[in-house]
């Protein structure tokens, strides 16, 4: 029996996790922490899973670790700065606590991750929209972000030349973020929830790859996947779920 607490409890994400920690046969909730509520509560879990801001995350990571939590992440804002701080953090307490930090827990969201890094290096341009709520704190999605950066990735392995783009003249953000060479276009609409689609184009032909989530429980198996399998990662970190399905 996983014994599991949650941190931002109260919120949209956090919410969904407590109904479906609570539903899982082999898991037990231990308790819900949200802004001002004591993290003692959560002690004696064996994983937590963090849906809170990205301000307060990294606070939270470095008091699980010293307490030898796992941490099950779905918080946004993690760049690879933030990432060397959690080695660091896990480096310096020697708790053993393993961390899970997931830009999206949708396995088809993963599964479109995956796809298009595969299809990156056959195409002369990639740029990438998403789209979500406008209570959304970050821009952009840690979806987008990681996408992006799969993206990059696979396209140096290749070889693959800079992708074209004649623009000298533009208002500033009108050709979004650069990520690592990727445009990445944020939305905030109201009715949303979370959507990206990934463009890809080259002579004579274009290739769209578009999620959709409809709802927050669509995030749910991942997130319980994520609860079951983090303290049998390999390493200290992992940076999403595509070790658990196989995906690398």
């Amino acid at each position: 029996m996983f014994k599991v607490g949650v941190f931002g409890a109260d919120g949209r994400m956090g919410s969904e996790v407590v109904k479906a920690v609570q539903g899982a046969d082999d898991m037990e909730f231990t308790a819900g922490v949200d802004t001002g509520d004591d993290r003692d509560r959560v002690l004696g879990s064996d994983c937590v899973v963090d849906f809170t801001h990205p301000d307060a995350v990294m606070d939270h990571l470095e008091w699980l670790i010293g307490h030898g939590i796992h941490a099950v992440v779905g918080t946004s804002g993690f760049d690879e700065a933030r990432l060397a701080k959690v080695r660091a953090m896990q480096a310096a307490a020697g708790s053993g606590a393993k961390v899970l930090v997931a830009p999206n827990f949708g396995v088809a969201a993963v599964l479109m991750m995956d796809f298009a890094r595969r299809a990156a290096p056959y195409f002369d341009s990639t740029e990438i929209v998403e789209l979500h709520h406008p209570n959304k704190a970050d821009a952009p999605s840690g979806t987008a972000y990681r996408t992006a950066e799969l993206v990059a990735q696979a396209r140096r392995e290749a070889g693959a030349a800079p992708m074209p783009d004649a623009t000298t003249s533009e208002i500033p953000g009108a050709r979004g973020a650069d990520v690592d060479g990727v445009r990445v276009h944020a939305l905030r609409i109201s009715g949303l929830i979370a959507h990206q689609e990934v463009v890809f184009g080259t002579d004579g032909e274009t290739l769209k790859i578009r999620h959709d989530s409809m709802n927050r429980a669509s995030f749910m198996p991942g997130v319980l996947l994520g609860v079951r399998r983090v303290a049998d990662l390999p390493e200290p970190l992992t940076l999403g779920l595509e070790p658990l399905l196989g995906l690398e």
